[in-house]
């Protein structure tokens, strides 16, 4: 299934802007507004209140004061969870981000779901090289394709030894904003849902890895629905599909995100999928990523209680 019912949240203590990641993440502005973690805290309780008021399982985890994790906000970046049991822990680009992972959260979330095996890849931080979960690749579940521009925060040896060991085909490209500045994770310029992709194909400069995505994603019954560069700016390739207890799908995002989409793109979406959004304009500002980095999907199977 590419959509699950299941989401993980965790709920910041001390969200700002992270000096860390900013050196590569254009999607980041420092904010001179105080308040930032109050503002960010009453946009993240907004955004799960949203969730579940559609339907959507959403397990929230509060963030510890210590270590200081600027950026917890965002946990698909350091683990993913699949249908098989098992569990992907990632290497990191900051090492602040490295103190994301903890094993705590895995331990809670065994007492509802099904953990086979923990595959842990963070030992390429000692390589220097990175893959940042399913920010760094979009999968496309159903088909098992991987798809990722490379960037210093998406090496191609870590994004092949991932999918050799998952069975995944890779499709790696370079991809790049309006400055030609390399796109930091791919989730910001696509987003793959069960019968549509929304892409920014305007960011792959060379042709023959433009043709390649669009032709792969076609060949799997994807439609294409295409984004400016703009739009992408505005988040509008960082959407993330979910299914509700009634196996409704939805597609999430941000409100930054929905209000950039044309009438005619809106309406594409919605043959497919019900659109929610919610504003977190503080989170994307400071963090430089919008819902899709915030929903960590839980694809792990269900315990079965007799």
């Amino acid at each position: 299934m590419q959509s699950t019912n299941h989401i993980l949240m965790i709920r910041p203590v001390d969200f700002k802007f992270n000096e860390q990641t900013a050196g590569n993440n254009m999607f980041q502005v420092a904010s001179n507004e105080d308040g930032v973690q109050a503002l960010a805290l009453k946009e993240f309780d907004g955004l799960v209140d949203l969730l579940k008021a559609n339907g959507v399982d959403v397990t929230v985890v509060d963030d510890t004061n210590q270590p200081e994790t600027p950026d917890s906000i965002f946990p698909n970046n350091w683990v993913s969870f699949h249908e098989d049991g098992s569990v992907f822990l990632y290497p990191m680009f900051s090492e602040n981000r490295r103190l994301e992972r903890r094993n705590d959260i895995l331990e809670k979330l065994k007492e509802k779901f099904e953990v086979n095996h923990v595959s842990d890849i963070s030992f390429y931080e000692q390589q220097h090289a990175f893959l940042e979960g399913t920010g760094s690749m979009v999968l496309d579940r159903t088909n098992k394709i991987a798809y990722a521009c490379l960037s210093v925060r998406t090496d191609e040896e870590v994004l092949n030894n991932f999918c050799m060991l998952t069975g995944y085909q890779p499709i790696a490209f370079q991809a790049v904003d309006s400055s030609r500045f390399p796109i930091y994770h791919t989730n910001v310029m696509m987003c793959i849902g069960d019968e549509f992709a929304i892409i920014c194909l305007d960011s792959i400069p060379n042709e023959q890895e433009k043709l390649i995505v669009a032709l792969s994603l076609n060949n799997s019954g994807k439609h294409l629905i295409e984004i400016t560069l703009e739009q992408m700016n505005q988040f509008a390739g960082n959407m993330l599909q979910v299914t509700n207890h009634d196996n409704e799908k939805l597609l999430v995002m941000s409100e930054q995100a929905y209000l950039s989409l044309t009438k005619q793109q809106i309406s594409l979406l919605e043959q497919y999928c019900r659109i929610i959004y919610a504003p977190i304009y503080t989170i994307e500002k400071n963090g430089g990523g919008s819902a899709r980095c915030m929903l960590a999907e839980i694809h792990l199977p269900l315990i079965i209680n007799d």
